[in-house]
């Protein structure tokens, strides 16, 4: 006997990846969707009225073939300047952004350098961007981060946890064109260091 209110044709499945419905549910303009006057939600970290020192961040999701995924989704968080998150950062910084990479591969954002967040322990952390991706492939987002350079690889409180020393390079952006680079690499050498949060 059936349970009341359940379908047995509705049965639970098991989890899903971003597919190709990403770009349409998060980035409607990018696939010719126009929405939200012509920005995506969270298309700027900046606003208007926003005065700080602004840097451009890009890079590209790279499978572990090396194929560069041109439908990946990468979300950032992070604090202001002065170490502070949204309602409390400065006028128009928003403290969130949203790419999807272009027909390069390509995912790009502005932001400005993030002030020192206290760990768990109350340490200071070396300035850094919260990075989740999605893309085909992942059932679920993952969770990492780009360090600016000259990150403590040692002193760091999270990059210390890390074991193994040479991954921890994985989670520090290079300087390029006057901004940052940051390649993501899901699987193969140089693999990045991937958070479980």
């Amino acid at each position: 006997m059936t349970p009341p209110n359940t379908h047995p044709y509705l049965l639970e499945s098991a989890s899903q990846t971003a597919g190709p419905y990403v770009h349409i549910g998060c980035l409607p303009n990018d696939v010719g969707l126009p929405m939200y006057g012509g920005a995506n939600l969270g298309a700027r970290m900046l606003g208007d009225g926003f005065e700080g020192d602004r840097v451009t961040v890009r890079g590209r999701v790279i499978d572990g073939t090396g194929m560069v995924l041109r439908d990946a989704m990468v979300e950032a968080w992070q604090a202001d300047a002065e170490g502070r998150f949204p309602p409390d950062a400065a006028p128009g910084f928003h403290g969130f952004a949203r790419s999807g990479c272009d027909a390069d591969g390509v995912w790009t954002f502005e932001t400005t350098r993030p002030g020192a967040v206290p760990f768990a322990d109350g340490r200071p952390q070396h300035p850094h961007v919260t990075l989740m991706v999605f893309a085909r492939g992942i059932n679920l987002g993952l969770h990492t981060r780009m360090y600016w350079p000259g990150a403590d690889l040692d002193g760091d409180p999270m990059l210390a946890r890390i074991e193994q020393r040479e991954r921890r390079e994985t989670l520090v952006a290079r300087e390029e064109d006057g901004g940052l680079r940051f390649d993501i690499r899901l699987q193969g050498p140089g693999e990045t260091v991937f958070l479980d949060v």
